[in-house]
């Protein structure tokens, strides 16, 4: 029954889609910096976010991300709009089709807001992810209500996985799926509550690893179930589970990690062995990085050519998982797997095969997990 329920289900095809990040404004622009090692965290000095010197990956203060009609749109609103904006051009996908959703991924959206003016009703209107969703939806002329995925830093994976399930569902044919955040004092001093900042580049995986770094960007994935793209990638299959350990440490197994990548692979009828690329959350905190290689082997995957990409990016939040998946989608195409920035000795317990240099190789599935706050976890498949 399961394989026919399968066979039933329409295939998901990933049409275009945007990276917008300090370190570039387009996918290929993006991929093209990464070859080069070019990372956009670096070291700031900025009074209003922080009394202290941090390492992250930030946007130019001066820059300008929609020519007309900026005023009118927070920086949050601004990044998704820009980003968004680029991937439609690439895809000839009509936003005012009933079957075209979209789905806004974020997990502070325009939080910044409570640092400079009164609350209030109308702050609190404003602040609401909602009201954003609503403001990106109606400059596009979406005709649908617009989804919002909002799950600590699992939600740019969620959204690309609730996008596919209503693509299979029917209820679609399409989904613009966008994410974005940007970091501010309010950010910034939550993870500073948690020693969770590293005072340097962040070294994921890496024995002298020390905690993490903040990023700023925004990623945009358009996918459809329409079979005029059938020969580009798919989402083959994605999942996703809570540990329930603890409010902000992960669990100490990896067992529910492993739980939503097996169930993953079992979506896209493919085992271990047809994972060819693995792309982590790796956030170079000392318990997550241990968790996901504990999930890791224990799903044998420990052979599999895996990279984080927190070295170059910086954690973006609700955009990581659409940036992520979106770099993993172009090795795919370039059949070249990026090295994970800033790695040098191994400093998991359980044995994984860290990209330290470009790899070359013929990649056709890929898998995307993240884990965040709360306990939860998300894999996703691609696949040629």
């Amino acid at each position: 029954m399961k394989g026919l329920n399968k066979i039933a289900e329409p295939e998901v095809f990933v049409v275009a889609d945007n990276i917008l990040s300090p370190i570039g404004k387009t996918t290929a622009g993006n991929f093209s910096n990464l070859k080069q090692n070019i990372s956009g965290v670096k070291q700031y000095h900025k009074a209003g976010i922080s009394s202290q010197p941090f390492y992250a990956s930030l946007f130019d203060g001066e820059e300008s991300f929609l020519k007309i009609d900026a005023g009118n749109y927070t920086k949050f609103e601004q990044l998704l709009i820009a980003s968004i904006g680029d991937a439609l051009q690439h895809s000839g996908i009509n936003v005012a089709d009933k079957k075209t959703v979209l789905i806004i991924s974020s997990t502070k959206g325009n939080i910044s807001l409570l640092e400079t003016g009164e609350y209030n009703d109308a702050l609190r209107k404003r602040i609401a992810l909602p009201t954003s969703a609503k403001l990106v939806s109606e400059y596009f002329g979406f005709t649908t209500q617009p989804v919002i995925v909002s799950n600590a830093c699992i939600s740019g994976v969620l959204a690309i996985i609730t996008g596919m399930r209503l693509l299979r569902s029917g209820q679609y044919e399409n989904a613009v799926i966008a994410g974005a955040d940007v970091i501010t004092k309010f950010i910034l001093s939550g993870f500073e509550s948690f020693q969770a900042l590293s005072p340097q580049i962040c070294k994921p995986f890496d024995s002298l690893r020390d905690g993490l770094n903040l990023g700023e960007g925004a990623g945009t994935i358009i996918l459809s179930t329409n079979k005029k793209y059938g020969q580009n990638i798919k989402v083959k299959g994605g999942s996703v589970s809570n540990d329930a350990n603890h409010i902000s440490g992960p669990s100490r197994t990896g067992e529910e990690l492993a739980y939503a990548i097996k169930k993953a692979m079992e979506d896209a009828v493919i085992s271990a062995g047809d994972i060819d690329l693995i792309s982590a959350h790796g956030t170079a905190t000392v318990y997550n990085d241990e968790m996901e290689a504990a999930a890791f082997a224990l799903s044998g995957l420990q052979a599999v050519p895996l990279n984080s990409l927190k070295g170059y990016y910086g954690h973006t939040l609700g955009a990581a998982g659409l940036i992520e998946s979106i770099v993993s989608t172009q090795s795919m195409k370039e059949s070249l797997v990026l090295p994970t920035l800033g790695f040098e000795d191994m400093g998991v317990t359980k044995p994984l095969n860290i990209c330290s240099e470009l790899l070359p190789g013929n990649f056709k599935n890929c898998l995307k997990t993240a884990s965040g706050f709360g306990g939860c976890n998300a894999a996703v498949v691609f696949g040629k």
